[in-house]
């Protein structure tokens, strides 16, 4: 018998959000932003599953730099801070993402394998006619390191918000599950993606919505 959870359902609230940005009736961008392991993939693809015929998932995660170059500027041991990702590249997809016509052929943007630990490029076709773009990542909101144009770029910005023990937790068995041991995982959290959360939390009030799957009507 399968004792795999079901997937979660999406709140009435957030279904509220993103039907009035698609009563637009033009293109939309969504950013979710928020600390590594606070759930952005998961509610990108419960959106995802909602919206199914209008919408696609473009990750920022997408414009990793490749381990490689992470070697040649000595920043492989911090993968995943915020000046380990090719921020204008991001910046400028979505700029072509927000202009492109429905008589245009597809934007492709980037992949981030967690099975290589390395980006794919042109991995994403983005179709001419969708209408939602929901793209997430940690530095949506940063003022900082190339990232200060991606927020006047979004039509909405909800930050991922949750229990940090919860969030801690899952980042533990994610790198444990990706072959780091216990140990290794531990001090990855603590000297990385830990420095990484405080500093995406300190935007966290520049966010449109704070969306939590335990907030109360959420």
């Amino acid at each position: 018998m399968s004792t795999a959870s079901p997937p979660p359902v999406l709140p009435t609230a957030a279904r509220a959000r993103v039907d009035a940005l698609l009563g637009t009736g033009q293109r939309r961008l969504l950013g979710l932003v928020g600390p590594p392991g606070a759930g952005k993939s998961t509610l990108a693809e419960v959106l995802l599953d909602a919206y199914r015929e209008v919408a696609q998932v473009v990750p920022m995660d997408g414009f990793h730099l490749a381990n490689v170059e992470l070697r040649r500027l000595a920043r492989a041991n911090r993968k995943g801070a915020p000046d380990t990702f090719d921020s204008v590249g991001y910046v400028e997809l979505l700029r072509r993402l927000r202009r492109q016509r429905v008589d245009e052929g597809s934007v492709y943007a980037p992949l981030f394998r967690r099975d290589l630990e390395e980006p794919v490029g042109s991995a994403i076709a983005v179709l001419p006619a969708t209408r939602l773009v929901i793209t997430e990542g940690n530095y949506l909101l940063d003022p900082q390191d190339g990232w200060g144009p991606v927020a006047a770029l979004l039509d909405e910005t909800w930050y991922v918000d949750g229990n940090d023990a919860l969030r801690v937790e899952r980042l533990l068995r994610r790198h444990e599950a990706f072959g780091r041991t216990p140990a290794q995982a531990q001090d990855w959290v603590a000297q990385t993606d830990e420095p990484n959360a405080r500093r995406i939390a300190a935007a966290r009030a520049r966010a449109d919505w704070l969306f939590s799957w335990d907030a109360p009507g959420a």
